[in-house]
C-alpha cells in the first residue's frame, strides 16, 4: 500500500535485523525435547534439507543429516559468495540446529557409501533434498578447454574452498586477467561478482543471448554486477572456444543474435545473425546455463521415478516420491530455484512425513 505513493516497507532488510537482534541476544540452548517418534534420515544439507531437519526435530524425532561434501549447508555454503551470505551467519545458525540434536555426518555420498534402500531400513522415512548440482554445458566446440569452469565447480572453489582467500588458505582458482560468464541468472552474476573478487582479475564480462528484459537473474543483482563493474553483453551467443598449443583458452568465438518469436518458456527465442561472428579475447569463460539434479539416487535406488534432468517425481501434497516412506524437496524436484522456495519444501516435508510415520 505505502509503495503506490511513498516507498515500501524494507521487508528484507526487517527481516535481516531481527535475524541479527537474535543471534545476538537469543542465548543458544540446548534441546530438553526427547527423540521418542522414531528417526528420520535426511540426505542433503542444503537449505531444504536443514529446514526439514530443524522442523523434524523440533516435533520430537531423532534427525541424521546426510551431507555429501565436508562441510554443511549446500548452496548457502558452496554457492552464495560470502559478500551476500556472511559464513559467521551461516554457521551460528548450523551450531544452533546441532544444539538441538540433530546430527550432521559430512563425507557422506549417498548412493556410494550407503543407499536409499540401506536408509529405509534404518529409519522410518527418508528425505532426498540432494539439490541440482549437475550442471549443463554449452555443446560448443572447444568447452573442455582449460580454463573453462562451469558456474558450479567456480563458486565452489571460490567459497567453500576459501579461493579468495589465497595465500591464506591453500586452495587457489586459476584464472587471468579477462573473464566471460555465459548465462544470465543470480548464478551467473554471482560468478561475475566472484571473479572481480579474485587477484588479477581486470575485466568481468556476461555474455547473454537474449537482451536485458528477458535476464532471469534479479533486477536486484544485476544492478549490483553492474555497479561492481562487470560488463553486459546482450543478445550474443558463444559458438566455439579458442585455446593456444598447451589447451587453455585464449578467447571465444560468438555470434550476434535477434529475438524471434517466444518459445517454451514465454521469452522470445534467439535466432542468430548469420555472418555477424567475431572474437571475445579471455582467459576463463564460467559457464552458468543452468543445472540438473544428479542422477546418482535415482540410479541406485530401484523403483524410484524421475522426470526430465533427473528431477525426483513427487506427489504435490505430500512430497512423498514414487518408493513408499521417501520423500523429496528442493532443487531435486523442482531443478534451479530459489532458497525460500526450497526452504518451503523442506517445512513441507516435515509436516508430511510426521503424518505418515504417525498413520503407519
Amino acid at each position: 500500500v505505502l509503495s503506490k505513493k511513498y516507498d515500501p516497507i524494507a521487508i528484507g532488510a526487517l527481516e535481516r535485523f531481527v535475524g541479527d537482534w537474535a543471534a545476538e541476544n537469543v542465548p543458544r540452548q540446548r534441546t530438553s525435547n526427547p527423540a521418542k517418534l522414531g528417526a528420520v534420515a535426511v540426505v542433503g544439507a542444503g537449505p531444504a534439507g536443514l529446514t526439514a531437519a530443524a522442523d523434524l526435530r523440533r516435533l520430537g524425532y531423532h534427525v541424521v543429516l546426510f551431507e555429501a561434501l565436508h562441510e554443511a549447508g549446500g548452496v548457502l555454503t558452496y554457492g552464495i559468495p560470502e559478500f551476500r551470505l556472511p559464513r559467521a551467519i551461516l554457521k551460528e545458525e548450523l551450531g544452533r540446529l546441532t544444539d538441538t540434536g540433530v546430527e550432521i555426518v559430512p563425507n557422506h555420498v549417498i548412493g556410494r557409501v550407503l543407499t536409499i534402500d540401506e536408509l529405509l531400513a534404518e529409519f522410518g522415512a527418508v528425505f532426498l533434498a540432494t539439490g541440482a548440482g549437475l550442471p549443463h554445458f554449452m555443446g560448443v566446440p572447444g568447452e573442455m578447454a582449460l580454463g573453462v569452469y562451469s558456474a558450479n565447480e567456480f563458486l565452489s572453489r571460490v567459497n567453500l574452498l576459501y579461493a579468495y582467500r589465497f595465500p591464506e588458505f591453500p586452495t587457489p582458482v586459476k584464472v587471468g586477467k579477462r573473464v566471460a560468464v555465459i548465462g544470465a541468472g543470480n548464478t551467473a552474476m554471482d560468478a561475475a561478482r566472484c571473479s572481480k573478487r579474485l587477484p588479477g582479475v581486470r575485466e568481468v564480462t556476461i555474455v547473454y543471448r537474449r537482451s536485458r528484459t528477458e535476464m532471469p537473474a534479479r533486477a536486484a543483482e544485476i544492478e549490483h554486477a553492474e555497479q561492481e563493474g562487470v560488463r553486459l553483453e546482450l543478445l550474443q551467443a558463444p559458438t566455439r572456444v579458442l585455446t593456444n598449443e598447451e589447451g587453455w583458452v585464449t578467447g571465444l568465438e560468438i555470434i550476434k543474435m535477434e529475438l524471434g518469436e517466444p518459445d517454451d518458456s514465454g521469452r522470445r527465442r534467439p535466432v542468430p545473425i548469420k555472418g555477424s561472428e567475431f572474437l571475445m579475447p579471455l582467459d576463463t569463460v564460467i559457464i552458468a546455463v543452468g543445472q540438473a539434479a544428479n542422477p546418482l539416487i535415482s540410479q541406485t535406488t530401484p523403483g524410484l521415478k524421475t522426470g526430465r534432468n533427473n528431477v525426483v517425481v513427487v506427489e504435490s501434497e505430500t512430497l512423498m516420491s514414487s518408493r513408499p516412506g521417501v520423500f523429496a524437496g528442493g532443487d531435486v524436484i523442482t531443478g534451479g530455484t530459489t532458497v525460500i522456495e526450497a526452504m518451503g519444501h523442506g517445512r513441507k516435508a516435515a509436516s508430511a512425513i510426521h503424518r505418515y510415520l504417525r498413520q503407519k
